[in-house]
């Protein structure tokens, strides 16, 4: 359910001919559970599955593809596990092969056979699909106030956008000449594209757009596709107020906004816009909404852009399972052609494949041994270097 409090404010821009407006300060909405975004599985195992493929790196990395637990066990917040690394590890022996060291009985891990040609495989798309995950970024970048963000932002969405953990350590063989690396205020790093002002840069909805329309289209006249979940109903004047919404201009995120009043309409639709095309540049077109409020200073968003998410559940999906609150773009999976799929999320399902296999791996040990407990064995080889 959805409640409106409106108010009217009429703001004339000096850098527009559009008189933009304020219809509501404020949308409540009842939150609807929707079964089917609710299991998305390669959704709900993605923060697993990042720790993951993490540790999977950190092992490959190594000169013979293997490491000892004591390397790692202290580094539960480098991978964000919450429970002991061998723990976690032990929980996918379909990805880590468990075996004594040379020296002093203690655990070594290196991947399986599988693990080894996924990875592989991972390598082959990285390289195959190089433009794309450049481009991806580049988008990024441009939908910036300065076309410029800091490395730490760049880094805090490598996993979104399906960039490999060492994407930014081998800029000669990853970036092209448009990026370049700059000082930001406070000493910070920054990351910067240069745009050169050619061809125009288009959101995917302008480009739905234009095929719908074969491109007899203004690029202003967009409306967002709606997919409203099941039994789900707005009140008579939320639905006027919808409409009304849908038929304003559009900004598209990699355009100026300089010039809009942050308390109108227009800018909303510009932050819901903004939203939009940033899931379609992510592997699952979804983020964990909190990781998302540290864009707020470099997009120009407001202090409050989660509130988006709920103002508009016809777009967008939050789902609040694993103890957070997920973001998803409910068009790709509405509407799979509308939206291109992301090279990388192939390689993540077949990830995703593997850690169910070792559930099924280790149910059968539990069956064959009797339910016996062999996490007493495993607790004592950790004892000296995790306790």
């Amino acid at each position: 359910m959805l409640s409106i409090r409106r108010h009217a404010k009429t703001v004339a821009s000096s850098c527009t001919n559009l008189t933009q407006k304020r219809t509501y300060v404020d949308v409540y909405m009842k939150w609807k559970r929707d079964p089917y975004f609710d299991n998305i599985e390669h959704i709900l195992r993605s923060s697993q599955l990042k720790s993951v493929v993490s540790l999977k790196n950190c092992i490959v990395q190594e000169p013979n593809r293997c490491i000892p637990i004591s390397a790692i066990s202290k580094k539960t917040r480098q991978f964000d596990v919450s429970t002991k690394i061998a723990h976690f590890l032990r929980k996918f022996p379909s990805i880590f092969e468990e075996f004594v060291g040379p020296e002093y009985n203690l655990p070594w891990f290196r991947l399986t056979p599988e693990a080894t040609e996924l990875d592989r495989q991972e390598r082959v798309v990285y390289q195959t699909s190089a433009d794309d995950l450049r481009d991806r970024l580049k988008k990024l970048i441009l939908m910036s106030k300065d076309n410029v963000l800091p490395l730490s932002i760049v880094q805090g969405m490598k996993w979104y956008l399906g960039l490999p953990d060492d994407y930014l350590q081998f800029p000669d063989m990853n970036l092209d000449s448009s990026f370049r690396f700059v000082d930001m205020e406070d000493g910070v790093k920054g990351l910067a594209v240069d745009y050169n002002g050619g061809d125009k840069v288009l959101s995917v909805l302008q480009k739905n757009a234009m095929k719908k329309r074969r491109g007899e289209v203004s690029l202003e006249e967009i409306e967002f596709p709606l997919f409203p979940s099941k039994g789900c109903r707005l009140r008579v004047k939320i639905e006027d107020w919808l409409m009304e919404f849908q038929k304003l201009p559009y900004v598209s995120p990699y355009d100026d906004y300089s010039c809009l009043d942050p308390s109108s309409d227009i800018a909303e639709k510009r932050v819901v816009g903004f939203l939009h095309e940033l899931l379609c540049l992510f592997v699952e077109h979804s983020a964990e909404r909190k990781k998302l409020l540290c864009l707020k200073k470099h997009f120009g968003l407001p202090q409050k852009v989660h509130k988006a998410f709920e103002r508009h559940p016809q777009i967008f999906y939050l789902s609040m399972k694993n103890k957070t609150c997920t973001a998803i773009l409910r068009e790709p999976y509405r509407d799979k052609a509308s939206v291109e799929t992301h090279p990388v999320l192939g390689v993540r399902k077949k990830y995703i494949q593997l850690m169910k296999n070792s559930e099924l791996i280790l149910k059968s040990r539990r069956n064959s041994f009797g339910f016996r407990d062999e996490g007493v064995v495993d607790k004592d080889l950790d004892l000296d270097f995790e306790g």
